[in-house]
């Protein structure tokens, strides 16, 4: 992937994923995540999420204990992310909000996943939009309400479904937004309620 060098060395990037269309870049790089922040117009106390292109990578991220391992194996890839104690503290706190914790995902979407693998297996996938403004679907929709990325990839109109957070912290498991998958099918694969 062409643009997995450029992003290695500080580009940030806009993507498609099978969610909405995300903003990333290296998440080692506090020079590129303060640049993807002030495109956002987000303040750096917010954590953002990290896809991975695969399980592999996600743990080398992110502690997943048995729970959290069920639901990969059973969403992954796909639109859930689970957020876990943080295992590589070299990933920058511009990241994580300064948080010993950390949001992973492996996105089910082809060119989401070749652009990751690309650039190392994990690269930052916050939502491609202005803070507090409707996520994008679509590369016009980005154009609209975000500007100064150095690469964009048009993949096409995404599904425009959040993906949904969950929280999986020392035997505690919160939904903290519900969006593709829902309350239902993480308690089945639980087997109990959240």
């Amino acid at each position: 992937m062409i643009a997995a060098p450029k992003v290695r060395k500080g580009a940030v990037i806009v993507y498609p994923t099978d969610t909405v269309y995300g903003i990333g870049c290296d998440p080692y790089n506090d020079d590129a995540i303060e640049s993807l922040l002030r495109m956002k117009g987000r303040e750096n106390s917010k954590p953002m999420p990290l896809l991975c292109s695969s399980i592999m990578h996600a743990e080398r991220i992110g502690k997943l204990d048995d729970d959290a391992r069920k639901l990969a194996n059973r969403f992954w890839p796909g639109a859930l992310t689970i957020i876990v104690k943080l295992n590589d503290y070299k990933i920058s706190s511009k990241v994580t909000g300064g948080k010993d914790s950390v949001g992973i995902r492996v996105p089910d979407h082809p060119c989401a996943l070749k652009l990751i693998e690309a650039c190392g297996g994990v690269l930052v996938g916050t939502s491609a939009n202005r803070s507090g403004s409707p996520s994008a679907r679509s590369v016009d929709e980005v154009m609209d309400s975000i500007r100064g990325f150095d690469i964009l990839i048009d993949g096409g109109k995404t599904r425009g479904i959040e993906s949904t957070v969950l929280s999986v912290m020392d035997h505690n498991i919160t939904i903290v937004r519900e969006g593709a998958v829902k309350r239902k099918e993480i308690e089945e694969v639980l087997t109990y309620d959240v």
